[in-house]
C-alpha cells in the first residue's frame, strides 16, 4: 500500500509515520517543502520516501500526486499554531485551504480514488455553552481565531468534495494531543522545555505562561495518529469524527504534573505576550460516535505522555549545550 503523509516532517506527521512503518507493508511517502526542517524524521531516513513540494502551488502538488499514486492520504500539513494565526491571518487561510483543495484538485486530475483523512480540530468548536459539554460532532461550530476559521473550512471543504464527486474523506476532529517532539510554541511543551532549561542552569528559575485557566482534553500523539489509521480502515465516508480522551486537564494543573517530576524550585510568571486576543476556555470532547465505529481507545496515561515530553526537552536540552560547547 502507498501512504502520503503531507506535513511528515512535523509533530503528528513523524509518529504517524512510525507507526506506518512498525505496521509493515506500507510504502510511506511524504512531501516537504524546501526549508523544511527534518529534526523530527531524520531517524527515518532511508526508510521513507520524500519528494519537494509546496501545497499551495497547484501544478506541484498535481506533480507530487501524479508521481506518488497513493492509496491513501493523511493530510496532516498546516499553519497550526492558533497564536500565529492572529498575525498572520492571510497565510493560515491560504496554507490551510488553498492547500486543500490543491490536494483534492490533484486527485480528481489524476484520476485516483484514494481514501484521505482530513485533519481537522477541536478549535473548530470555539465558543462553547456549558450546556454544550463534552462537545459531539453535532455541537455548533463557532470558530474563535483565524486558524479556526480554517479549519472549519477545510471540514466542510472536505464533506463538499465528498457528497459532489463521491471522493472516499473522512474528516477527524482531533482534541488536544502531545507527546515527545511537540513544538515548543505549545504551552505544555514550552513548560517542559523551560524546566529542562532551568535543570540545565541555562534559564533563570521563572517560568513564563499564557492563560493557566484554560481545560483541554488531551490525548497522547501515539494515540492519536492510531486514530487516524482507523478514521480511513474503519470509518465511514463523507462523516466527521472526533478523537479525543474524554478528559480534561487545566493548563495549570498540566503545569503542576510536570513539576512535579522535577526538583526545581520556580515562581511562575504570566506573560502578557502569551495571552491571546480571545481564547476557547473549556476543550472537553465526545468520542462515543469514532469509539463506536473503529473500536479505538487511548492507551497511554497523560502522565506518561508528560513525564515522555519533558525527558524528550531534557535530551534535547542537552544535546543543544553539548554542541555549542564542541563549537567553542
Amino acid at each position: 500500500m502507498r501512504v502520503l503523509i503531507t506535513g511528515i516532517t512535523g509533530f503528528a506527521g513523524s509518529h504517524l509515520t512510525e507507526l506506518l512503518l512498525k505496521k509493515g507493508g506500507i510504502e510511506v511517502y511524504g512531501i516537504q517543502r524546501w526549508r523544511s526542517k527534518t529534526d523530527n524524521i531524520d531517524h527515518l531516513k532511508g526508510k521513507i520516501h520524500l519528494l519537494e513540494c509546496d501545497l499551495r502551488d497547484a501544478s506541484s502538488v498535481l506533480h507530487a500526486i501524479e508521481k506518488i499514486r497513493p492509496e491513501r492520504i493523511f493530510h496532516l500539513a498546516a499553519q497550526s499554531f492558533v497564536p500565529a494565526s492572529w498575525s498572520a491571518p492571510a497565510e493560515t487561510l491560504s496554507t490551510n485551504l488553498i492547500g486543500q483543495l490543491n490536494i483534492f484538485e490533484a486527485v480528481r486530475k489524476a484520476g485516483l480514488s484514494p481514501r484521505i483523512q482530513i485533519a481537522g480540530s477541536s478549535e473548530e468548536y470555539g465558543l462553547v455553552l456549558p450546556n454544550e459539554v463534552p462537545m459531539t460532532e453535532n455541537n455548533p461550530l463557532r470558530p474563535l481565531s483565524p486558524y479556526a476559521v480554517s479549519k472549519v473550512a477545510q471540514d466542510f471543504l472536505g464533506y463538499q468534495y465528498h457528497m459532489s464527486y463521491k471522493i472516499f474523506i473522512v474528516r477527524t476532529r482531533g482534541f488536544n494531543h502531545t507527546g515527545p517532539r511537540r513544538g515548543d510554541v505549545f504551552a505544555e511543551s514550552n513548560f517542559a522545555m523551560q524546566i529542562a532549561r532551568i535543570e540545565a542552569g541555562l534559564q533563570e528559575p521563572i517560568i513564563r505562561v499564557g492563560n493557566l485557566e484554560a481545560q483541554r482534553d488531551y490525548t497522547d500523539v501515539r494515540d492519536m495518529v492510531e486514530g487516524y489509521w482507523l478514521s480511513l480502515e474503519k470509518g465511514t465516508a463523507g462523516e466527521v469524527y472526533n478523537i479525543a480522551s474524554g478528559k480534561t486537564w487545566s493548563i495549570q494543573k498540566t503545569l503542576d504534573m510536570l513539576l512535579s517530576h522535577s526538583s526545581i524550585k520556580v515562581k511562575i510568571m504570566q506573560d502578557p505576550e502569551r495571552m491571546r486576543p480571545s481564547d476557547v476556555q473549556i476543550l472537553l470532547g465526545d468520542n462515543t460516535k469514532f469509539v463506536q465505529a473503529t473500536g479505538w481507545k487511548p492507551k497511554i496515561p497523560f502522565e506518561t505522555t508528560l513525564k515522555d515530553l519533558l525527558d524528550y526537552w531534557r535530551e534535547k536540552t542537552k544535546s543543544s549545550a553539548a554542541h555549542a560547547e564542541s563549537a567553542r
